[in-house]
């Protein structure tokens, strides 16, 4: 594997190079007889700063946003229409598709464990330099999407970094899909090497979806080994703590995107997925308050699809509740709403403005000022936007 910290370094080492040749008194000879002792009067104090709060480099915008997938992006028809969309209402936020849910990387990228395992092979966003170069000019905030342990790719090309069974084999999910173990920290450089790159290309946030342990088929046939060393709370925790301090030096924020339930339940469902852990190790927490997804009689509401203000407002405020109680947490809270209706329900809501608008302002009366929409084929309902 190679290992994350030579490609922070590298990076670091290259600018900081760079910074010394242009600064006044120092020349290019000067700088490879490494003679920089003696230039600290010239520098007029140059090199005597501290180290700078890479903290005060984040963009904490407050996000109202949509998601697209690579597809979306590089559609210019669909594009431009949501771009458009963004211009003309409240929204001023897009998460895109970096890394898959089958741990495709969507452009091209120079990392070689990621050409390695073929996740490299199908790219999507033919230019992202340019797409995020679009971005920024119309002042529109960016966030990667990756999604992290869930990655068929990576785990079956390094069985070494794969969820495996007793019998030493990679493990599989019911849709015959392998998992990156999220107690091996070599699994962590791999996913953390696609998000470094993500925020050095300009992305401003980095959004960890799956960033839990697998629950679709047979987990009884699972061992972790001698890997397991904490419980899964503590090690999606830990991940996550470990990003967020390398993914900070780079001025980047760091999300998580987890199961709607996370607001209300006090363990970890046995997926990793605890609030006051995940509040300490991470600047925004995304909880999925999808009113189709809670099953019925949820908080007391006999059928949750149909009553989106109650099931995101009760949520909101819960999780909200348990953020201001604890005095180690750093995060906030941005929920994704439900744009979409659950036609896959026996009886379901058909979504529109009024159902949006419900969410979000069930999301405000908690306390919230953030949420993004989700529509997995990134058709989103105009009128339940504010006009600009």
């Amino acid at each position: 594997m190679i290992k994350r910290q030579l490609f922070v370094k590298g990076f670091v080492v290259s600018i900081a190079l760079l910074a010394m040749i242009m600064l006044p008194g120092i020349s290019g000879e000067e700088v490879n007889n490494k003679n920089y002792a003696a230039q600290t009067l010239q520098l007029h104090g140059y090199l005597d700063q501290t180290t700078p709060t890479w903290e005060l480099m984040k963009d904490h915008t407050e996000v109202r946003g949509i998601y697209m997938t690579g597809h979306t992006v590089s559609n210019k028809k669909k594009f431009d229409g949501l771009i458009k969309l963004i211009d003309e209402t409240e929204l001023n936020a897009v998460v895109i598709d970096v890394k898959s849910d089958e741990g495709m990387v969507l452009y091209k990228t120079d990392l070689p464990d990621v050409q390695f395992s073929g996740a490299n092979n199908n790219i999507i966003i033919q230019d992202i330099d340019s797409v995020l170069k679009y971005l920024k000019e119309k002042n529109i905030y960016t966030i990667a999407r990756v999604v992290t342990f869930k990655d068929n790719k990576a785990a079956s090309k390094f069985p070494n970094l794969a969820v495996k069974t007793a019998s030493g084999t990679v493990w599989r999910d019911k849709n015959g899909q392998a998992w990156l173990n999220p107690y091996n920290k070599e699994s962590w450089d791999y996913i953390l090497d696609i998000a470094e790159e993500a925020a050095v290309k300009g992305f401003e946030e980095i959004q960890f979806d799956y960033v839990r342990f697998p629950t679709d088929g047979n987990i009884k046939l699972i061992d972790y080994g001698a890997l397991k060393s904490k419980n899964k709370a503590e090690a999606i925790g830990d991940f996550l703590r470990y990003s967020r301090e390398v993914l900070s030096d780079m001025g980047a924020v760091t999300s998580a995107d987890v199961f709607g339930l996370v607001t209300t339940a006090q363990n970890d469902m046995n997926i990793g997925q605890q609030l006051e852990y995940l509040s300490e190790s991470v600047d925004v927490i995304c909880p999925m308050v999808y009113p189709s997804h809670y099953g019925k009689g949820s908080y007391g509401v006999a059928e949750p699809d149909f009553e989106p203000y109650k099931i995101v407002n009760f949520s909101m405020k819960k999780a909200q509740e348990r953020l201001d109680n604890n005095q180690n947490s750093i995060a906030k809270l941005r929920p994704w709403l439900q744009d979409f209706s659950a036609v896959y329900l026996p009886r379901y809501k058909r979504y529109g403005p009024a159902e949006i608008r419900a969410q979000i302002k069930a999301t405000n009366d908690a306390g919230v000022k953030e949420w993004i929409l989700w529509n997995a084929s990134n058709r989103y309902t105009e009128g339940g936007l504010i006009k600009n």
